[in-house]
């Protein structure tokens, strides 16, 4: 095999494909609304269980009603991966796993649960705050985040203490994140439907700029990101 002038013997040399390559993107409809609303939904149902408005008896019951916010949750997860928001995707599928991991430990009333909720909660708890400090720009994830704080700390401490007040507490923090998700949810539909903010949200830096710039802004350095370069 002949080698042309100034060739590496043994290499072939792929012509510049960049003028003949097309990315396509396929525009979808925000799952974030969606999200918020299971999040409201399965909070109402946990935190009427800490605040006493249902029997112990009624723990499985209570289990079977949060279960399908796993799917619903795990499902904005994967649409929000696939609209390119590595943040929100990654908030949503946490709380999808959380999610079924409070119904099967509450629905087989398995040993020790409580205590083992209560780590668990300890490390959301961590994990949250280290999605606090990167969310700030996106204030709607940011502010449900701020109030599922400190519910995650009481709802872990009452597991391991087993202090009344303490599940109180978090039943009390559960209905008011309940309460931020929800005006989330429902601000976020309505900009969706009007394609414009009508409750304000408070986006800054980044995430204000990917909803008010151009498409210019919205394409930079798209071929860097996931599913187009080559590695993750």
């Amino acid at each position: 095999m002949s080698t042309e002038p100034g060739e590496t013997p043994g290499r072939r040399f792929e012509p510049d494909l960049r003028s003949m390559t097309r990315i396509n993107l396929r525009p979808i409809a925000s799952p974030m609304p969606l999200g918020f609303f299971t999040v409201a939904i399965a909070s109402v149902m946990t935190g009427c269980m800490q605040l006493g408005v249902f029997e112990a008896a009624d723990r499985r019951a209570v289990a079977l009603c949060v279960l399908p916010a796993f799917a619903l949750q795990l499902l904005v997860s994967v649409l929000a991966f696939g609209a390119r928001d590595v943040i929100a995707a990654t908030l949503m599928g946490t709380f999808a796993g959380s999610w079924l991991a409070y119904a099967l430990v509450m629905g087989s009333g398995a040993a020790g649960g409580p205590r083992v909720l209560g780590v668990f909660n300890l490390a959301f708890l961590c994990f949250g705050a280290l999605m606090a400090a990167v969310t700030r720009p996106k204030r709607a994830l940011w502010l449900v985040l701020l109030v599922s704080l400190p519910r995650w700390a009481a709802t872990g401490l009452a597991g391991l203490t087993g202090a009344e007040w303490l599940v109180r507490a978090s039943g009390a923090l559960g209905l008011a994140v309940a309460l931020v998700a929800t005006y989330a949810a429902y601000a976020l539909m309505l900009e969706d439907m009007r394609s414009e903010e009508v409750l304000p949200i408070g986006r800054s830096g980044p995430a204000h700029t990917a909803v008010e710039g151009d498409l210019a802004v919205q394409l930079r350095n798209l071929e860097r990101q996931a599913g187009v370069r080559r590695t993750l």
